[in-house]
């Protein structure tokens, strides 16, 4: 039976690899060693997520405001978009839905035929999500009796990766696994299957087991070093291949989403946390030198510095393989599409779960196997037609990287769903894909490609009747602003972590 897990490699991944599988699966059958060294840094898989983390949250049981508390973090409703489309321009893609689905299809197609009428009302006016991000409010959905007339509140979180990463650490070592400090020197193979049977530490230690988790981050220490899995270079559509990243003071009560500002070579995060604000400029060194990067990101910094600019270097893409043999890559080691829009956490959180539903017993099934391969292909590679939609449909002209991005030839699939859309406002997702219709929505309108007309079920009701539905709408978003405190009131009064927030 595979019984002995070995996870090499620490940081978000790691542990977040480590506390999911002893929770999920005891320590009743399976042994469970993480090996992380000191010596050796961690990325750090993003500090801002979307939404689909709090089902991870949840299924470790761990309790939200302890989790907020211990990590620094702030709620995140969706991120805004400045200088995307042009620049002066803004716009708001958030988590939650447009109004309420209506007769079967998106509340969008009704609002498309709303503003054919005279309605004057812009689209994010009937979302709670983006209402309360321009007031810089938030709260947690309260229990309705009776159907709801709004859908919740959807939100994620910004917080402090390494905090996060100690945290899950601290559970991981509860549930029983065992922490190895070491750093890996050799990797010893079974000869007649190929199956990696033990890891050599540097200190000569040497470390067997039955299934080894890659989370060595982008060098991919066993997937590529051992197994050559090969990797899919996406940087001819995702061409930003460098960040500087620089923590900076707080300076005002942290906004409930995450900044994003497009730049010459490039776009700037901006991730308020309880207790300092995270920046970071993601460009293409082929357009601005390091240097310039930095300078850049530093002349836009609201607050004080607080550490040297780091810059990390990264290519667009994904392993051809995330599986091989007794060697599965999660994280960084199984392919890294930028941060835009902060699906590296995710991608992790889907790594896991399909693990889980995967995992092998007695041996391990090469059907699974491909199985499992063609299906985080899929998720890679759905996000990264979404990623490059944001940067090719602009109009923008005004530097060099703009022009390559917006005339770039962008993959086939992307380019039908885009003539879909701007034929009549739907993208056609599937429901195993990430972002939905609402999302695309959004972005694409945002950036400025308005749909020519909209789905036909929109006609079958009456003008009258059509108004009178989004006057509820409008009337449900404004009752749920009623509602909410303040950001950093919600925090101060629920979920403040020591120094962090305060009233």
């Amino acid at each position: 039976m595979i019984k002995d897990i070995i996870i090499v490699g620490g940081g978000t991944a790691g542990w977040m690899t480590a506390s999911a599988l002893s929770n999920v699966l005891g320590d009743k059958h399976y042994r469970f060693r993480l090996i992380e060294s000191e010596q050796i840094g961690t990325v750090g898989v993003g500090e801002a997520t979307i939404p689909m983390i709090a089902l991870y949250n949840n299924v470790l049981g761990i309790d939200e405001n302890e989790f907020v508390r211990e990590t620094n973090a702030t709620f995140k409703l969706g991120i805004e978009f400045r200088n995307w489309r042009k620049v002066g321009h803004s716009y708001f893609h958030p988590f939650g839905l447009y109004g309420v689905d209506m007769d079967g299809i998106s509340f969008s197609h009704f609002w498309m035929r709303w503003q054919c009428e005279g309605g004057t009302l812009d689209f994010s006016h009937f979302n709670v999500e983006t209402e309360a991000a321009r007031s810089n409010q938030f709260m947690r959905t309260m229990h309705e009796a009776g159907p709801k007339l709004m859908p919740d509140v959807n939100y994620a979180y910004h917080f402090d990766a390494g905090k996060y990463a100690e945290y899950l650490k601290k559970r991981s070592i509860k549930q029983g696994v065992e922490r190895i400090e070491g750093k890996i020197v050799h990797v010893q193979q079974d000869p007649d299957t190929g199956n990696i049977a033990s890891v050599q530490l540097e200190s000569g230690e040497s470390i067997s087991g039955d299934f080894f988790i890659d989370c060595s981050g982008f060098r991919g220490l066993l997937i590529e070093g051992v197994y050559r899995a090969g990797y899919d270079d996406w940087s001819h559509w995702l061409p930003v291949n460098k960040a500087v990243a620089a923590p900076c003071e707080k300076v005002r009560e942290p906004t409930p989403y995450t900044r994003s500002t497009a730049l010459e070579a490039g776009w700037q995060w901006r991730i308020p946390l309880q207790h300092r604000t995270g920046n970071g400029y993601v460009y293409c060194d082929q357009y601005i030198s390091d240097d310039e990067a930095t300078q850049v990101l530093l002349d836009n910094l609201d607050g004080q510095l607080l550490a040297d600019p780091k810059v990390l270097k990264f290519v667009t893409g994904k392993r051809k393989k995330c599986w091989i043999k007794n060697c599965l890559a999660i994280g960084l080691s199984g392919g890294f599409l930028e941060p835009l829009e902060s699906t590296s956490i995710h991608l992790v959180q889907v790594a896991i779960s399909k693990l889980l539903a995967m995992f092998p017993g007695t041996h391990i099934c090469d059907a699974v196997v491909r199985r499992f391969n063609t299906e985080m292909a899929d998720e890679y590679e759905n996000i990264k037609d979404f990623l490059i939609a944001h940067y090719y449909v602009t109009e923008r002209e005004d530097s060099e990287f703009w022009r390559y991005v917006r005339s770039m030839e962008i993959p086939a699939a992307l380019s039908e769903r885009l003539h879909l859309f701007r034929s009549r406002g739907e993208v056609f997702v599937r429901q195993t894909e990430l972002f939905k219709e609402n999302s695309w929505f959004s972005v694409l309108v945002g950036q400025g490609m308005v749909p020519q007309s909209y789905h036909p079920v929109a006609d079958a009701i009456t003008s009258d009747e059509l108004n009178l539905r989004m006057v509820k709408v409008r009337d449900g978003v404004r009752k749920r602003l009623e509602m909410m405190p303040s950001h950093g009131e919600f925090i101060a009064r629920h979920c403040a972590s020591q120094g962090g927030v305060s009233r």
